[in-house]
């Protein structure tokens, strides 16, 4: 019998997985290729988005995550039944494809819509914004999938213990992934 703390921690760090290293992922290709707002301005005369969000980001991060939600997949699905302490994402591997870009293209949109919001509260690009930088490449992911898939994430997500854990989790690894990417040169800020 798994302590029930512990198995709301494995659910939670396993369907997050694949966010979190969509969004490390996306660091790789050092903001190479277009910005995602191509230059443009919004209505208040800033930048939609900055230029550290760019296309290569937003594809490496998704793509290369996606064979870690479709590993899980087969994981679970032949998983020992006393191991399959996790919803299956899907009914096969195939059928987890949506799932995967679910949580590694929601990451990438998440990531992106704090990055709208830090513009228009007025920070530039890089700067340092306690929650914006963290959470919205997380909780994007975890809300449409609240609504899109809730027999795999409401199971997950929906107690007290989970939102304690994916805050301190995120948090914590959003800080140490960054603080990583900054000594080995693929961020240039180590937030």
């Amino acid at each position: 019998m798994v302590n029930p703390l512990l198995e709301v921690l494995i659910g939670v760090l396993w369907v997050l997985t694949p966010v979190y290293s969509a969004n490390a992922l996306a660091t790789i290709p050092r903001g190479r290729g277009p910005a995602m707002d191509f230059g443009r301005n919004w209505t208040d005369g800033r930048r939609i988005l900055g230029p550290s969000k760019t296309w290569s980001g937003f594809w490496f991060g998704t793509l290369v995550a996606v064979p870690i939600v479709l590993l899980q997949a087969w994981l679970i699905l032949h998983a020992p039944p006393n191991l399959k302490l996790v919803p299956p994402y899907a009914s096969s591997v195939l059928d987890a494809v949506p799932v995967a870009f679910l949580l590694t293209g929601g990451a990438m949109m998440g990531d992106a819509a704090g990055s709208f919001l830090k513009r228009r509260l007025g920070y530039s690009s890089g700067a340092r914004v306690l929650g914006l930088d963290q959470l919205p490449f997380v909780l994007l992911p975890i809300g449409v999938g609240l609504i899109v898939y809730p027999s795999v994430f409401v199971p997950v997500f929906f107690s007290w213990e989970a939102l304690l854990w994916v805050l301190l989790l995120t948090l914590g690894l959003h800080t140490l992934f960054n603080w990583i990417g900054f000594k080995i040169g693929t961020k240039k800020v180590p937030w």
